[in-house]
C-alpha cells in the first residue's frame, strides 16, 4: 500500500488529492467556529450576548447560518452578466482556497514545499483583485461598480507596502520558502529569535497592511454601509454571496498564517526545550485572529482617501526605506548577524 502512494502516478495523485481535501475541510470547519468567536468578542465589546441559541452557547450559529445561505433563492439582476456574475464568487473562493497549498502548518507538514512559496503567495494575492472587479461589474449597477473599484485600489495600494515588508525577511533568510523562513527563526532565545525583533517595526505595518488588503474594519471601505450599501456584493444573495463571504474570511486567516510564520516563528516554541508543533502555529494563528476581531469592534473607520493617503504616502516610503536599511545591515553583519540568517537557524 505504501509503495503505491509513493511509486505509482495514480497513487501520487490520491494522496495529494487527499492532503488538499483534508486540509480544506479543516480549514472551512474552522472559519464556522471563528466567525462564530468573532461574534462573539464583537457582543463583547457591546456588552450583549451575540450567539447563544443555536447549539450549547450558540456554537452551532455559524452553520445554521451557511444552512441558510444554501437554502436562499439565488437572484440575479435582469441586465447582469450572467456567467461572469457566477464566475466571480468561485474565482474569490478558489484562489483563496488554494493559497494555503504553500503553508507549512509543521516541519514537512505542507501540500507542496515550494521554494518560490513567498511568490507564489504574491501571484495569488494579486489575482484575488479580478474577483472583486468581476463581481462589482458584472452586476450592472453603478453601486457595486464603485465598490469594486475602491476594493481593487485598497487591495492593489497595501499589497505593495506588504511586498516590501515580506523582502526584508527574504533578505535575512536567505530564502522564499516558508519552511526556511521559520528555520531560520529557530535560535537558543525562543521567542526572542524571531523575526520581530529585528524587524519590529515592519510587524505593525504588516498588521495594518493586513487588515486593509482583507477590507477588515476600520478599512472596509468597500462595504460603506452609509455610501456604498454593501460595495461589489451588494446584488449577491445565496450561495455566490456565501463563497465571496468564505474567500474573505479565509484572506483574514491566511494573513493570520502569514503573520505567525514570517515574524513570530510558526510552528517554532516560545520557550527553549520546549517541543515544537503545530499546536504554537494555531495559538499563534487564533491570536492574532483575536486581534483582528478586537481592531473590528474597537476602531471607527476611516475615510477612503485617508486610507490611500497612509498607504502610498506613509506605508509605502517606510516599508521601502526598510528595505534598504535590512540590505545594509544583513550586508555589514549589523547586530551580531541579527539581519543575516543565511545559515539557517542562525
Amino acid at each position: 500500500m505504501v509503495e503505491f502512494f509513493t511509486e505509482t502516478n495514480l497513487g501520487i495523485f490520491l494522496l495529494i488529492l487527499g492532503q488538499c481535501l483534508l486540509v480544506t475541510v479543516m480549514i472551512l470547519i474552522s472559519l464556522a467556529f471563528l466567525m462564530y468567536g468573532d461574534r462573539k468578542i464583537w457582543a463583547a465589546v457591546q456588552m450583549r450576548k451575540g450567539p447563544n441559541v443555536v447549539g450549547v452557547f450558540g456554537l452551532l450559529q455559524s452553520f445554521a447560518d451557511f444552512l441558510k445561505y444554501i437554502a436562499k433563492e439565488i437572484v440575479v439582476p435582469s441586465g447582469a452578466d450572467k456567467f461572469v456574475f457566477f464566475l466571480a464568487p468561485m474565482i474569490t473562493f478558489v484562489l483563496a482556497t488554494i493559497s494555503w497549498v504553500v503553508i507549512p502548518f509543521n516541519d514537512g507538514w505542507v501540500i507542496s514545499n515550494l521554494n518560490i512559496a513567498v511568490l507564489y503567495i504574491f501571484a495569488i494575492s494579486s489575482l484575488e483583485v479580478y474577483g472583486v472587479i468581476m463581481g462589482g461589474w458584472a452586476s450592472n449597477s453603478k453601486y457595486p461598480f464603485l465598490g469594486s473599484l475602491r476594493s481593487a485600489a485598497q487591495m492593489i495600494s497595501y499589497e505593495v507596502s506588504i511586498g516590501l515588508i515580506i523582502i526584508g525577511i527574504i533578505i535575512s533568510t536567505g530564502s522564499l520558502n516558508f519552511g526556511e523562513i521559520v528555520a531560520a527563526q529557530d535560535g537558543r532565545f525562543g521567542f526572542f529569535s524571531w523575526y520581530w525583533v529585528p524587524h519590529f517595526p515592519m510587524v505593525f505595518l504588516f498588521f495594518i497592511s493586513a487588515l486593509a488588503e482583507t477590507n477588515r474594519p476600520p478599512f472596509d471601505l468597500p462595504e460603506a454601509e452609509s455610501e456604498l450599501v454593501a460595495g461589489y456584493q451588494v446584488e449577491y444573495s445565496s450561495t455566490p454571496f456565501l463563497l465571496f463571504m468564505i474567500g474573505e474570511l479565509m484572506a483574514v486567516v491566511l494573513m493570520c498564517a502569514l503573520v505567525s510564520i514570517l515574524f513570530f516563528g510558526g510552528w517554532l516554541s516560545p520557550v527553549p526545550g520546549l517541543p515544537d508543533g503545530i499546536f504554537w502555529l494555531i495559538a499563534k494563528m487564533a491570536f492574532f485572529f483575536f486581534i483582528f476581531s478586537m481592531v473590528k469592534a474597537i476602531t471607527p473607520r476611516y475615510r477612503y482617501d485617508q486610507l490611500m493617503r497612509i498607504g502610498w504616502k506613509v506605508f509605502l516610503p517606510m516599508s521601502l526605506a526598510w528595505v534598504v536599511l535590512v540590505a545594509f545591515f544583513a550586508h555589514f553583519g549589523a547586530f551580531g548577524g541579527a539581519y543575516a540568517r543565511w545559515a539557517i537557524g542562525g
